[in-house]
């Protein structure tokens, strides 16, 4: 068993280095890391249905796609996140109680009454702080959760506040708990590096092999490459094989707004605007504009830039337009 505490806060980093440990060693492994504020889609989730895309493009909030399904996770600095890599699963355990338990066991040490409940949540006192999610790659399992220490809890609320009637599709959707940090339930108060220490400690007590593994330049070398030829990639974490409607309606200077979108692969395949909006141009020739365009922030307001709004609408201009396209 390997361990494996990451220096890096990089999201990006971070969440490709457990696939390349999946894919690249042959020692089981346990990765503890924490992030800088980010948000981590499930593998089979919309990425756009699941954010607040005002707060997260703000905020400069990076959002990344894991390999695993299951539900959208807001990371910070006060969120530790860990990762068991277990080789040579024949038979794959339902559930998630067995990679869970070092975790409440931990908890249990230091006097929080921490449960695994329903089908993958750690609770306290019915609680969420914890979401667990699985990937099976032929006989290795890779299972991996997060631990709210001392989030901020506001942050999590409004990054994931995404308004899921907007679109109509098919994608696995967030379920949205009650949720808490786990450092208020303690009667003596420890910092986020003195729990993951003990974390780490009673992990390594239950491996006969365990043994603390530091990343050489090779591996850092070989993240790097993974994180820019797929984790940091629009199509990865964006355009992920989803077909959807989408449909907005704003108000503006210029009357009601709505636009309604057909896209597949979030590559927009059909726009309408409707509304008591005056035009000045001819609607039809815009809505064909972003058609094959991707239902992507940046890249509307790119087109926006050389097709300006106000050329075709009276009083309506490209920050209405990108503001109703998301």
């Amino acid at each position: 068993m390997k361990i494996i505490y990451s220096q890096s806060y990089n999201a990006y980093f971070n969440i490709a280095s457990e696939e390349y440990f999946l894919n690249n060693f042959d020692d089981d492994i346990f990765y503890l890391y924490q992030n800088s504020p980010s948000i981590i889609v499930g593998r089979k989730q919309n990425t756009i249905a699941e954010i607040n895309h005002e707060y997260v493009k703000k905020n400069q909030i990076p959002v990344v796609r894991r390999l695993s399904g299951g539900g959208a996770v807001f990371h910070d600095i006060g969120n530790l996140n860990f990762c068991f890599i277990i080789r040579n699963q024949k038979k794959q355990e339902s559930g998630f109680q067995k990679y869970t338990k070092p975790i409440l066991d931990v908890l249990q040490t230091l006097g929080v009454n921490a449960v695994l409940e329903g089908r993958n949540d750690l609770t306290i006192d019915g609680k969420k702080f914890s979401g667990n999610a699985k990937y099976v790659k032929e006989n290795d399992l890779l299972q991996h959760g997060t631990i709210l220490y001392m989030s901020k809890l506001d942050d999590v609320a409004q990054a994931l506040n995404a308004n899921p009637e907007k679109f109509n599709d098919k994608a696995v959707k967030s379920i949205k708990s009650r949720i808490t940090n786990v450092s208020n339930h303690m009667a003596q108060f420890i910092g986020i590096s003195e729990f993951a220490s003990i974390i780490i400690k009673h992990v390594a007590d239950m491996y006969d092999d365990a043994k603390y593994y530091e990343l050489i330049d090779g591996d850092i070398i070989a993240i790097h490459k993974l994180v820019d030829e797929k984790y940091a990639n629009w199509n990865w974490n964006y355009g992920k094989i989803f077909n959807y409607d989408f449909t907005k309606t704003i108000q503006t200077k210029g009357g009601s707004l709505q636009v309604s979108i057909a896209a597949k692969n979030n590559i927009i395949e059909k726009v309408i605007f409707y509304g008591d909006f005056f035009t000045i141009k001819d609607i039809d020739t815009y809505e064909q504009l972003f058609v094959k365009c991707p239902h992507d922030y940046d890249a509307i307001k790119n087109l926006l830039q050389n097709h300006p709004a106000n050329e075709y609408f009276e009083n309506i201009d490209n920050d209405d337009i990108l503001k109703a396209f998301f």
